[in-house]
């Protein structure tokens, strides 16, 4: 096949996997709607031609040197950072940039959805859940719950289930339980409290 010429390759290599580095890094810091292939493809190239752009003056210097020649292993070396490593940079330094308050006044948050937003942080709630059906359920969200995040449809596995009182407080935790899992399909909404243990009640 043409495409497994060494020109075609390389040309391949140089111009999507540096986009789709990115690409990939920044749908694991921000979960969204997966893409048509296609535009993945288009926005992979540009986004290998910014980091070319950002990186210009440093491989003008190291190309037009004798470094090439006389130290090839580190030539090898940069080219591995330019291709590899440099594109994760980025996307960590725009995520950083993307969330800081001063920018979210001009700009919408790089995460799409609250769920993902809340349960992205890894903080410990108490939590009561109010099912479409009138239910109520109450329980504990920490190290060992989990939710899940998009595109996936969203779901929530708490570790502990508990009892709630007549006032709508957790009072205890279910016995020989091993958690809930719950899907969005049948939640109203969330409450949550902030993970203290006096606060359960």
């Amino acid at each position: 096949m043409e495409i497994w010429q060494t020109d075609k390759l390389l040309l391949f290599i140089a111009f999507v996997i540096p986009g789709f580095i990115s690409l990939k890094v920044y749908e694991l810091l921000h979960p969204g709607i997966l893409k048509d292939p296609g535009k993945q493809l288009i926005d992979a190239v540009a986004y290998s031609c910014v980091n070319y752009a950002l990186l210009f003056w440093p491989i003008h210097l190291v190309e037009s040197s004798a470094l090439v020649k006389i130290y090839p292993n580190i030539h090898v070396a940069f080219c591995v950072f330019v291709i590899l490593i440099a594109p994760i940079i980025w996307v960590i330094l725009w995520s950083y940039i993307r969330t800081r308050k001063i920018l979210l006044k001009v700009v919408h948050h790089p995460t799409q959805k609250p769920w993902d937003y809340v349960f992205s942080k890894r903080e410990p709630y108490w939590i009561k859940i109010f099912l479409k059906d009138g239910t109520k359920i109450g329980g504990k969200y920490a190290g060992k719950s989990f939710t899940s995040s998009a595109p996936a449809e969203e779901q929530i596995y708490l570790e502990e289930t508990w009892i709630l009182n007549d006032k709508g407080g957790l009072e205890r935790p279910k016995k020989r339980t091993a958690g809930v899992i719950i899907t969005s399909k049948e939640i109203s909404y969330i409450e949550l409290m902030k993970y203290r243990e006096e606060t359960h009640k």
